[in-house]
């Protein structure tokens, strides 16, 4: 475990966390600058940080519960991003998922779009499912 990696995945934890506690829907949906700084501050770094410490390899990689909780932040960050859209999602992502549609040249806004359906709509029973296999439940929609 690097502790610099321990700090960091800790910074945009707390970040991801104060971003939610202080979140209010925009008055008018879709609020397509807010996503996108949601996306930049913290999708953005949350996915740079994974890919940093893959490429370091072992001597410096993530513990398993740094991982999980720069997941947590990650999915967070995706839920504000959806939010923005009046779309309620609990998301299940993981960095390295998001990280791997990066490498195949997709967009940040394209792999949040990916990673939660969010703004092409939601599927069947408010469920969506990308091609990835992740899934984001609705648990409330903006009508």
């Amino acid at each position: 475990m690097c502790r610099t990696y321990h700090i960091r995945v800790a910074a945009l934890a707390e970040r991801a966390r104060r971003a939610r506690s202080s979140f209010l829907p925009p008055e008018e949906s879709p609020d397509h600058d807010r996503a996108l700084e949601y996306l930049r501050d913290g999708v953005g770094p949350a996915v740079a940080l994974y890919r940093e410490a893959a490429i370091a390899g072992a001597e410096e990689a993530l513990s398993p519960a740094e991982s999980r909780r720069l997941d947590r932040a990650l999915s967070d960050w995706l839920e504000l991003y959806a939010a923005c859209y009046g779309v309620h999602l609990d998301v299940e992502a993981s960095a390295a998922t998001a990280a791997t549609l990066l490498g195949n040249g997709l967009t940040l806004r394209e792999t949040a779009r990916r990673l939660t359906g969010v703004p092409s709509g939601t599927g069947d029973g408010g469920r969506t499912r990308s091609n990835d296999g992740i899934v984001a439940r609705t648990t409330s929609e903006h009508s």
